[in-house]
């Protein structure tokens, strides 16, 4: 009996090692249906999907999206979502967002975005994730380039 106890607490110990592995990042895809839901010279509404990927072998559920969006180091606006949501193991989701813009900072650095090929995002806050009840928090910081065609 007591040599069957040692194996059965090994392989106990394992699973609760594999179970309890740290969760990867949510991995950024692309943006779809991008459009502005009310456009005005004070701030202006955008809306949009967010693409991302669940690389984790487990679902999780997301309860609260907080960050601040910057396009070429300068704030563009603030992005919350305060909804639960079920993600799936393995798969691509779609974040559904809308962010209101502070006009005066867009409008200050529009010419600077019109004439370049490119604009730097960069996007940085907290997510707030979870299974079975237990929530964590969870920092993040994406940076990308993006190309843009105003003119072609």
């Amino acid at each position: 009996m007591k040599q069957l106890i040692f194996p059965f607490l090994l392989a106990c110990m394992g699973m609760g090692m594999i179970a309890c592995s740290k969760p990867k990042s949510f991995e950024y895809r692309s943006v779809k249906n991008f459009r502005l839901d009310k456009v005005g010279f004070d701030q202006t509404v955008l809306a949009m999907d967010l693409v991302y990927y669940n690389p984790n072998n487990f679902g999780v559920d997301l309860r609260k999206v907080d960050c601040e969006v910057y396009v070429n180091n300068n704030f563009l606006g603030r992005y919350l979502l305060d909804t639960m949501m079920h993600i799936p193991r393995q798969s691509e989701f779609s974040l559904p967002s809308r962010m209101a813009v502070d006009m005066k900072g867009v409008i200050k650095n529009v010419f600077n975005v019109f004439m370049s090929d490119s604009v730097l995002v960069n996007v940085k806050g907290t997510t707030r994730a979870g299974k079975a009840g237990i929530f964590v928090t969870f920092p993040f910081n994406y940076s990308g380039k993006f190309k843009m065609d105003f003119f072609n």
